[in-house]
């Protein structure tokens, strides 16, 4: 298509008629639109609506005035309650958000004509930008694309680019917002989503968050990997980070925005003029109200359900929903099963080699491959009918085999020695147990809380062994009693000392289930310092399991990644590419930690063999530390947790469990 930034349609200047030739029928209903929307403007001291931004409303919905004005009256109450109203782009901290290129527009086209708009995941700290910094960027950017005649007619291809993204990076509620807005709320045609290499950390929320679009949605949402992305996308329209061959800039896109804005001045869509431009400064005090009866005849209430035709195949566009999270209606889901997203990509959890440098020996088994957990196992679908039929009941009954030896505390053959040189209590014993993961020798450390009197000898085994994560699945009091003390500094730049032991608290992430504290260790001996990342998963209750395994599975990606990056930056590392172990602990470091690890392990064989033996893995863990999973709701987890991941990643569509809980026993 050329120089797209060169080449963008404008209307003539005169605002009485289209940029574009239309048919009688089509100015009509042009008239007809502006006639009601600018009797609204006037009411509420705006300046009326120019000919060219309505023809996009109308062009959006085929003209069809009633399903245009909706368009409309959604539009206004998106700008409006997200305070979109005013807005400059050449001041910060727009002017920032719009020149690092988290969102631009391509100057290329899908195979259908369709303008291909970027959104990087990766380049978004949600603790640095406010969502509606994040929009203004987005709608000012869509506001000078949809100039263009072709946009407006070919419509709209979003591309989701999750590659190199963290959980960090991602904001539901933003997600969310965004969503809502090309969904319902701007006059463009949505033809397509595509959410490029999501981990199963989105995956899962995201089969979820289907639950609320709607079908045609649905069916034009699609999660890829960069392979699967060419089939959607021709490689010469795409950037080379997205496996494509364009050479774009960023920069002349936001040179071009600017010259254009300044052009179009007040006839543009985007708020700075036309949406919310007041006619005199009087009103500019004067609260904008909401489109309602006297624009369409029906309320502006978020929660109602606007019926659109169901018979433009265009149209996969709804009424927005309020612009707040819903997480509190996901919960209420997550068990529910959506048709499994098409072509989803496996998790890459670490790079494919990791660059093994010389220095201090690993505290890992020379053998680090050594593990005793094996590749045997039933396939998935023999999985799933042995879950089925073996009924809840009889994996208590199950459990209870397993559960028959109740003598040993701590086994000598796999506990975690410390040095006695640097133990002030001049003993090597502390309550731990390395714990193999699948083709990993100790790959967990599973351990008690500790408490005041045994934080010292919990800072020495992480200093020793090298951890470089630590997963935490209780809180620090539950029911009013205390499960583990506060053996880490609780508030940024705070200090606890430990020995000689010194812990510095760096930054505290704070999400939904779960809060990441990055730490400082310093060994103030030999002044060394290492960096350690604190894992505290709040969603787990004691003595019970989640109602879903969703925020478990996430919880256990987070951890997957952040492992992976700090094994990566670990100077003289030589063992298991997988890192060092990672020390899990709830109270007794029993129960959920004997569940934490047991899914992570049958995850990961599952990945390399497809194959699956919870109460296999069970035993091996066992082996190596008494009492793992230490209820048989537990144990009961396990298996309809590895469901509830074959699930969400889509390896199969949907699970009959009829009958599973039936005759429960209490």
């Amino acid at each position: 298509m050329g120089d797209v930034y060169n080449s963008i349609v404008y209307p003539p200047k005169s605002k009485d008629r289209p940029g574009s030739v239309l048919t009688v029928e089509e100015e009509a209903a042009t008239r007809k639109f502006l006639e009601n929307v600018n009797k609204w403007r006037i009411a509420n001291s705006m300046v009326e609506l120019p000919w060219a931004s309505a023809v996009k409303f109308l062009m959006a919905r085929k003209f069809n005035v009633e399903r245009a004005l909706m368009l409309y009256q959604q539009h206004e109450i998106m700008r409006i309650r997200e305070g979109l109203k005013y807005f400059d782009s050449s001041s910060e901290p727009l002017r920032k958000e719009l020149a690092q290129g988290k969102f631009t527009i391509l100057p290329s086209k899908d195979p259908n004509g369709a303008t291909l708009a970027l959104f990087n995941l990766f380049l978004h700290e949600p603790g640095q930008v406010s969502h509606q910094t994040v929009l203004q960027c987005v709608v000012y950017q869509l506001d000078i694309a949809l100039e263009e005649i072709e946009t407006q007619r070919n419509g709209l291809v979003f591309i989701y680019n999750m590659s190199n993204s963290k959980y960090s990076n991602f904001d539901y509620d933003l997600s969310q917002k965004m969503l809502t807005l090309l969904k319902g709320c701007y006059p463009a045609r949505l033809k397509k989503v595509l959410i490029v290499t999501a981990p199963l950390w989105f995956k899962a929320p995201f089969k979820v968050l289907r639950l609320f679009v709607r079908e045609k949605l649905r069916d034009r949402v699609f999660t890829v990997n960069l392979t699967q992305l060419l089939l959607h996308v021709e490689p010469s329209s795409l950037p080379s980070e997205l496996g494509g061959s364009l050479n774009y800039s960023h920069q002349t896109w936001m040179k071009a925005c600017q010259t254009i804005a300044e052009e179009k001045g007040g006839e543009l869509l985007t708020m700075t003029h036309s949406t919310t431009q007041s006619r005199s400064p009087a009103a500019s005090s004067s609260p904008i109200h909401l489109p309602e009866q006297e624009l369409l005849g029906i309320s502006n209430g978020l929660e109602e359900t606007l019926r659109f035709d169901e018979d433009c195949e265009d149209d996969i566009t709804e009424p927005i929903a309020s612009c707040t999270s819903v997480s509190s209606q996901v919960n209420g889901k997550l068990s529910e099963h959506v048709d499994a997203v098409s072509l989803v990509d496996k998790i890459t959890d670490v790079p494919v080699s990791i660059e093994c440098m010389v220095g201090e020996e690993s505290p890992a088994s020379l053998d680090v491959f050594d593990s005793v957990i094996d590749e045997e196992g039933m396939s998935l679908d023999e999985f799933v009918t042995y879950v089925r039929t073996t009924t809840r009941n009889g994996l208590f009954d199950q459990y209870q085999e397993t559960n028959r030896y109740t003598d040993v505390l701590c086994y000598d053959h796999t506990r975690v020695i410390l040095s006695r040189d640097d133990n002030d209590g001049d003993t090597d014993y502390i309550n731990a147990n390395f714990v193999d993961g699948y083709k990993q020798k100790n790959a967990f450390i599973s351990c008690q809380g500790p408490l005041p009197r045994t934080y010292t000898d919990m800072w020495q085994m992480v200093w020793e062994q090298r951890v470089c994560v630590i997963v935490m699945t209780t809180r620090t009091v539950e029911r009013g009693r205390t499960k583990c003390g506060q053996y880490w500094p609780l508030e940024p730049s705070t200090v606890l000392d430990c020995g000689h032991y010194r812990i510095n608290c760096d930054s505290i992430e704070n999400y939904q289930d779960f809060i990441l504290t990055e730490l400082t260790l310093t060994n103030t001996r030999t002044g060394e310092k290492r960096s350690v990342s604190h894992f505290a998963f709040s969603s787990w209750p004691d003595y019970g399991t989640p109602e879903s395994a969703l925020s478990m599975l996430q919880f256990l990606q987070c951890v997957r990644e952040r492992q992976a990056e700090m094994t990566a930056e670990l100077i003289g590392w030589t063992g298991h590419p997988l890192g060092p172990p990672i020390v899990v602990h709830c109270s007794a470091g029993i129960g959920r930690t004997g569940t934490f690890c047991t899914l992570d392990i049958a995850i990961r064989k599952f990945e390399d063999t497809e194959k699956i033996d919870i109460k296999r893995t069970v035993d091996c863990i066992r082996g190596m530390r008494a009492f793992s999973i230490q209820m048989p709701d537990q144990y009961v987890f396990c298996h309809l947790a590895f469901l509830e991941y074959v699930l969400n990643m889509g390896y199969v569509e949907e699970i009959d469990l009829t009958g599973f809980d039936e005759d429960i026993q209490d």
